[in-house]
């Protein structure tokens, strides 16, 4: 095992009525601006009780942070934060709404001569303060309820970037499965396929004899594999939802990553399918980690063996075998959740790759994965076998 530092120190209020504890989380004359994206936290009466448990607070709000939150729209935030003179920020949704706030946190504190897209261009190293920030969480998928990452996007030029600062960790997040029973099932399917993609980066590497952090990330899969499926079929199942709430969370909080070697190649490249084609950040993952675990079969071997043994019961057949079916596996439980796993479903025939390599090869991203040896030719591979 690898040495490590690990502080988390976000305050979880877990289960039915945890939003009832939302008020002595916030200090007694803070200036709130509640977050948050379309009109799904309306609808689902959510901001409502987010209101009711913030009476007496000053409070403001600002709505329209998209999916894969856009640098324009959360500059607005920004002059909305600074003008109104907000001193807490709370963002209620899904990962776009908290890693949007995140910015917002980071860029209101920026020093206002200098350009705020510098955050993403310095992946959060030239961040010195945040204004203070908690959540409540309505879509369980990446895990920013608990940790200091972020990515955004920038229209005008076709950037998706992520940074990291320990000032943007979240105070608390309230985290009541019941606010997941009206999701969509293409969020449900999305937020299952992203936590455990967030798992096999941290777990399909090399083994450095983390038995803990091997064992917690196979019980997050594990956890995901069997009640993912249910999720769909049974939208108001509370264990269900709590089960696949909390696994989200664990997946990216730090834990498991801990002393461990990262891979983390599947995002970068998934990212600029994203930011050139649109799609969903899950559907990304869906499509490139196949792929990808394929092309890096002889490095990952070892991992991939005790994947496919531990995680999908695959005990016969040779060594190679086991791999394939292993990745056949995952490839197959993607598909099952309702989340393609090739280019081609997506209307896609492969002919952007080019375009790809050259936003890879323009942020620097030649050399990715664990080893650091997924080069733009690998990345190409992995594209192509993609499609």
């Amino acid at each position: 095992m690898n040495n490590f530092n690990l502080h988390i120190p976000t305050r979880i209020l877990f289960g039915k009525g945890a939003i009832a504890e939302l008020r002595a989380q916030i200090p007694a004359k803070a200036r709130v601006l509640i977050t948050y994206g379309g009109g799904s936290v309306k609808k689902n009466g959510v901001l409502d009780q987010v209101y009711t448990a913030l009476e007496g607070l000053g409070v403001l709000e600002f709505s329209g942070i998209e999916p894969n939150p856009t640098y324009e729209t959360l500059m607005k935030a920004v002059e909305v934060v600074r003008k109104e003179n907000v001193t807490f920020l709370l963002a209620v949704g899904g990962g776009s709404v908290l890693d949007g706030t995140k910015f917002i946190a980071a860029a209101a504190n920026y020093p206002q001569e200098k350009d705020p897209w510098n955050i993403l261009l310095t992946r959060g190293d030239d961040v010195e303060s945040a204004i203070p920030m908690g959540s409540v969480l309505t879509l369980p998928a990446t895990g920013s309820e608990s940790n200091k990452g972020a990515v955004v996007s920038r229209r005008a030029t076709g950037d998706k970037q992520a940074f990291m600062s320990e000032h943007v960790q979240p105070v608390f997040a309230v985290l009541d499965p019941v606010y997941t029973y009206t999701l969509p099932p293409r969020q449900v399917a999305n937020g299952v396929v992203d936590a455990f993609v967030h798992t096999v980066e941290q777990y399909i590497t090399w083994s450095v004899n983390a038995k803990v952090q091997d064992r917690f990330a196979e019980g997050i899969l594990l956890t995901l594999i069997e009640d993912g499926p249910k999720a769909l079929k049974e939208p108001e199942n509370y264990d269900v939802r709590a089960n696949v709430m909390w696994a989200a969370t664990q997946a990216l909080n730090g834990l498991i990553g801990a002393g461990v070697p990262q891979d983390w190649a599947t995002h970068m490249l998934g990212h600029e399918l994203t930011a050139m084609h649109g799609l969903d950040h899950a559907q990304t993952l869906a499509v490139v980690l196949p792929s990808l675990l394929n092309e890096k079969r002889a490095v990952k071997h070892d991992k991939l063996l005790q994947y496919a043994q531990r995680v999908w019961n695959i005990t016969s057949g040779s060594e190679e075998e086991r791999i394939d079916a292993a990745i056949e596996a995952t490839r197959n439980f993607f598909e099952q959740m309702g989340v393609p796993t090739r280019l081609s479903a997506y209307g896609l025939d492969g002919s952007t790759i080019p375009a790809l390599l050259a936003k890879l090869e323009e942020k620097g991203m030649t050399q990715l994965g664990e080893h650091q040896d997924i080069t733009l030719d690998v990345s190409r591979r992995i594209y192509e076998a993609a499609r």
